[in-house]
This record gives structure tokens, sequence and C-alpha cells, in this order.
């Protein structure tokens, strides 16, 4: 990765450090460094170079030894990680291995923690869908009680909405008056399939209060900002050299790079941050370097934490000193409680018949999407929030063969023709905030680099088990309408952690004594701190919470920047 600052690699002195190099560690650069702050963004992963760096861009299915799947090694080497869908033979390196840093769970609570291994973090491997927080969203906890009011509502964050929605790139349509679903600035959106298309008349007529749109996704549908359009591959995860879609390395990073004000230093173990009771601020971090072991301390007048809602509370819990024995920031004793993530993985699925003389083009990396409708207006449940819908349609193919009995020209020739339509919805649900959901440091067990590890001790409760069931029995309910045949409920569980949305340890309040960071995203207690990621949220809405990380992380960024310029930091 470029270094494009020598002197102060020798003095390790900069006017802004930042934590992490995903989402928000990306914009948190972009940002400050073209306010003409010298910055230096420390990565605990290896470097990872835009178009070059991605080795299985260009592969074919058959290129892959094992055709996709983990060996029994990767297996060994990746106990939690093996569990789910993110880790394959298609980007095994970008993950780092669990076993050098290992968790531990409380006994039946899973929870799933997806650590990146690079440059870039999880920006690369995101699933780019990016919705707007509505001001039901930001209301929620004031309203019904649980967690605490967000210092924030929905005005104070839209003009960032615009910001980051206009750089990044996010193609969609907007549905007019739609509480749950705010206008954004987006691109031209894909089309929907012509089963989408008509499902979408019969789901709409049915139920008026209820609409269906395609997914507002950060690929984009024509050049922007120096980038290609996305090129319908869908393979993503494995890195873009079109730039089709937004990530670190192709859209705030080269920015960042622009202003000549950046280093990149990967390979860089935030072990702590650096507290001075005098000057009653942080002054800079600890750094283990992941390869020789070296420690580093470099400061900064300002510092942005932004290394994902369990690596960020880990280094805050970790950051120790007489003035903070309990973690940096955390005199309210929240700090690691309150995690959320979405719960999903249930809804409903079923069979279309007709339209055989139509087909599918291209593999669009995207799909349909329904907001939330529950709890919304006159519409009352017996639970709290609510849920919206990510789904699609497709045909079949030759898949369907593969576990049938069968040889010869026939059986090869019935292989080749497409299969029947299908349709399915997967449910996206919000998690309350539960302060015994919680994150800590086990400081008896060691990494590979002598750090404490993490104990997990988090569920979904109550409430989320009472909304899974609208969430299945309402896609049924619309597919049915839709016309669908053989339409099936299915619900195949759902662990915090599981849908990488991981939120809420460190979460955003008035009031010190209940909260860990203010409205503009400062740790309450140590001013010239802030934290942008996941675990600055104070409930979870039910929508992806990226797009809602960068708004908050460039707002952060212009404030720390005015701020610093005043004098006050």
């Amino acid at each position: 990765m470029a270094n494009l600052n020598i002197d102060a690699i020798k003095s390790k002195t900069y006017d802004a450090i930042v934590i992490g190099s995903g989402v928000s560690g990306g914009w948190a650069a972009k940002e400050l460094t073209e306010k003409g702050l010298k910055v230096i963004m420390l990565e605990r992963g290896k470097p990872l170079e835009h178009i070059t760096g991605y080795a299985d861009t260009n592969k074919d299915p058959w290129e892959y030894e094992h055709r996709g799947r983990i060996t029994v090694q990767q297996a060994d080497e990746h106990p939690f990680l093996k569990r789910d869908y993110p880790y394959s033979e298609h980007n095994g390196q970008f993950w780092m291995k669990d076993i050098d840093a290992p968790y531990a769970e409380a006994k039946g609570k899973r929870v799933d923690w997806f650590r990146p291994d690079i440059v870039g973090g999880k920006s690369i491997m995101w699933g780019r869908q990016s919705y707007r927080w509505s001001e039901t969203d930001f209301e929620a906890n004031a309203k019904d009680g649980h967690g605490v009011d967000w210092a924030v509502r929905y005005k104070d964050i839209a003009p960032w909405y615009d910001y980051v929605e206009r750089f990044a790139g996010i193609s969609g349509e907007n549905i007019a008056n739609y509480a749950s679903y705010p206008d954004a600035q987006l691109l031209p959106a894909m089309p929907l399939n012509i089963v989408e298309r008509d499902v979408r008349k019969r789901i709409e007529a049915a139920f008026p209060s209820r609409r269906m749109t395609i997914g507002r996704v950060a690929n984009l549908t024509q050049a922007h900002n120096g980038r290609g359009a996305c090129q319908y591959r869908n393979i993503c995860h494995r890195g873009c050299p079109y730039g089709g879609y937004f990530s670190t390395q192709a859209s705030t990073l080269p920015a960042a790079m622009a202003t000549k004000r950046l280093t990149v230093r990967p390979h860089s173990i935030v072990n702590s941050i650096i507290y001075d009771p005098k000057k009653g601020k942080a002054t800079g971090v600890l750094v283990i370097d992941s390869q020789t072991n070296e420690r580093h301390e470099f400061k900064a007048k300002i510092i942005f934490v932004c290394a994902s809602a369990f690596g960020s509370t880990w280094i805050l819990q970790n950051s120790i000193s007489p003035t903070f024995a309990n973690g940096l920031g955390n005199g309210s004793g929240e700090l690691g409680h309150n995690l959320m993530d979405h719960h999903f993985r249930t809804g409903a699925h079923g069979s279309v018949e007709g339209y055989e003389d139509s087909y599918l083009y291209g593999r669009r990396p995207n799909g349909t999407y329904i907001p939330r409708y529950r709890n919304m207006g006159d519409d009352k449940r017996d639970y709290l929030r609510g849920f919206g819908y990510q789904g699609g349609a497709n045909r079949g193919g030759w898949g369907s063969y593969i576990a049938q009995e069968g040889f010869g020209a026939a059986f090869k020739d019935a292989a080749t023709e497409p299969g029947g339509w299908s349709m399915s919805m997967t449910g996206f649900g919000e998690c309350l905030p539960y302060h015994d959901n919680l994150m800590r440091l086990d400081f008896d067990k060691k990494d590979k680099w002598g750090q404490p590890t993490v104990f997990f001790d988090a569920e979904f409760k109550e409430n989320e088990a009472k909304m899974r069931k609208d969430m299945a029995n309402d896609a049924v309910e619309m597919l049915t309408a839709a016309g669908l045949k053989n339409v099936r409920p299915y619900d195949n569980g759902s662990y915090l952690g599981m849908a990488i949305h991981e939120m809420g340890t460190a979460r955003m309040g008035k009031d010190p004594k209940t909260s860990v960071v203010n409205g503009h995203n400062q740790i309450h207690e140590c001013k010239n701190v802030f934290l942008t990621d996941g675990a600055f949220m104070a409930s979870s809405s039910c929508v992806n919470p990226s797009l809602t990380y960068m708004a908050f992380t460039a707002r952060a960024a212009d404030f720390a920047a005015a701020e610093l310029k005043k004098g006050n930091l």
C-alpha cells in the first residue's frame, strides 16, 4: 500500500488517526484529509490493492479446485467463520483465521463474528443494500421506552445521507409519501424482471399499504465519479476491478490518497488508545505489528475509531488507565452492552406458473425490497418495531438435475432447458437493544499476539420471536395473493452476528450516565475520540445499516475538523 508521508512515519505524529479501513474508516480518511488534515489509517489486515489484488475476480467455477467449498484445514482454522455463507474458496484469502484470535460464547447463545484480514475490511465483501433510516427509527426508543433516546433526529442526518449517496452511487427508486422509506439521491434503478413486476402489481392491489420495489444497492447503473458501471456478474464478494460497487478501495481511499495527506499502515493491530489525564484527552494509540510483534505508538490530535462494532468496543474496553479502569469512555457502564443485529432467514417461497417464454438477462446483484409496514400508522402488533423483505424471482436451471438419476442425450438435452420460475421473500427484522446482550474481554485467554479475547453473552429474545411469526406468515399471505403456487413458509433460524449487521456496543445518547458517545459521535468523557461504526447505534431499525454509518462518519468528520480548527480539541 502506498506510503505518502515518509517524514510523518518517522515522527509517528499526525493530525488524525483512523482505526480501521472499512466503510466507516474509509469515509473518515476521505473527509479528514480533504479538510486538510494529515491522517494515518491503521488496519490490522494485509494490503489489498484495487484491481490487481482481486485474484479471483475472473475465475470460472471449474478453476476452483474444490468448486468453492472450503477444505478440512480451512474449517479447522475458522471454527466460527465456517458456520455461514460468507467464507468460501472464492474469497478465503480475505478473512482472518479464527484460531489466531478465538472468542467464546455463552452456552446455547451463538454469536457470529466475521472478521476480514484486508485493507478495505468488509467493504469488499458487503451485500451493498443501502437504505436510509426514517424518522420513525430515530424516534422509536423515546416512544416505546426501549434503550435510550437518540441524540439526533432524521432531519440532522438527512443532508449527510444526500452527501454520501451522491458520492458512493446508490441505484434504486423512490416511493412517494412512504413513511418508512425516505426519498434518497439515487442513480437509475436496476429493472425488476417480468415475474417481479407482475407480483408487485398483485401485492400492491391486495395490500394497498405495502410497496414492492427494487433494492437500493451501492452498485452503479452508470459510470459515476470515475468508476465503471456494474457488469452484472454478481461475484462482488471477490472484489470488483470495474469499481462497479462502492468499496474503500474503489471510492474513498483513492479520494483520500489524492490529497497526499494519507498514510495507510496495514498489519497494524491497535491494542489501546492512550489517554493523558492531565490534558483530559487521548494523545495517540498503541499498535502491535501483526508480523513482527513490535509495538509502536502513534500520536494525533483526534482519533476516529472505525474498527467495526465489536473491534472498536474491544479497543475501548482494552484501553484501561487510572482514569478509565473499565475501559475508555465507560463511565456509564454501557460499553459492551446492548449488542444488536438483524434477525432474518425466515419468510416464504413458492413456484410461479407460466412465463415460459421469458428469461433472465445478466446476473443482477440485487433483488426486490418491501419496506417496513408493521407497527406503522394504525397498524399495531403484539411486538415492537418491524421488518422489511428482501427477495426476488428466478428461473431454475441445470443445477436441479445434479441429484437426479439419468444419463444419455435426452437427459443432457433436458438439462440445457431452463426450469420453472420461483420467488422467495426473506424478512429482516429489528432487534431491540437489551442491556444484558453483551460482549466483554477475557484477560485469562489470550490471542496470537498476547491480547485478551472476547466473550459474548447475547441472544434474540421474545420480541424478535413474535416478530418472526409475522415475517413468515405475511410472506405466505403476499405470495399467495400474487398467484404463486406451493407457497411454503420457512424459518432457518437466526443468531446474533449472522446478518453481519452487528451494532450497539458503545451506544449514542444525550446523557453520559447512560451512553458512550454524544450526538456528534464523540466519546462523552474523551472529546477528541470519535466512534462512527456500528458500535454507536442506539437502536437497529430493520434496514441494512452501512449507509447510515457513512452518513454519521461524514458528519462527525466535518464536526471534528471544525472543532479542531477552533482549538476545541
